[in-house]
């Protein structure tokens, strides 16, 4: 047996597997790194301020189309911004999709 044999699954070797492009992991781990970020700020802030109003929204994407909604006193901001995020993204998906078409 060679060492292909004891570091890899019977059957496979070396050169099988999945391959992610760098961008993609790069933007997982961005993304990553984000919500960990967002976490850590909304924590602060909750300590920091001990009292006062408090709002929520949210965008959800059901395929290209976002749905956004919010509840509470600054809710017309928050959704200001989910709109904006919104865009941005789907502008980012349809600037990606190209490239990856173009790339092919």
């Amino acid at each position: 047996m060679g060492k292909d044999a004891e570091e890899y699954p019977r059957g496979m070797s070396a050169d099988e597997g999945v391959e992610i492009s760098d961008s993609f992991f790069r933007f997982l781990i961005l993304g990553i790194i984000m919500v960990f970020v967002g976490i850590a700020i909304i924590i602060i802030a909750a300590v920091l301020t001990a009292g006062g109003s408090t709002g929520f929204s949210g965008v959800i994407f059901i395929g290209p189309f976002p749905i956004v909604f919010g509840a509470g006193p600054n809710a017309s901001w928050l959704i200001l911004i989910g709109i904006i995020l919104a865009a941005v993204t789907v502008v980012l998906f349809i600037v990606m999709n190209r490239r990856v078409k173009t790339s092919e």
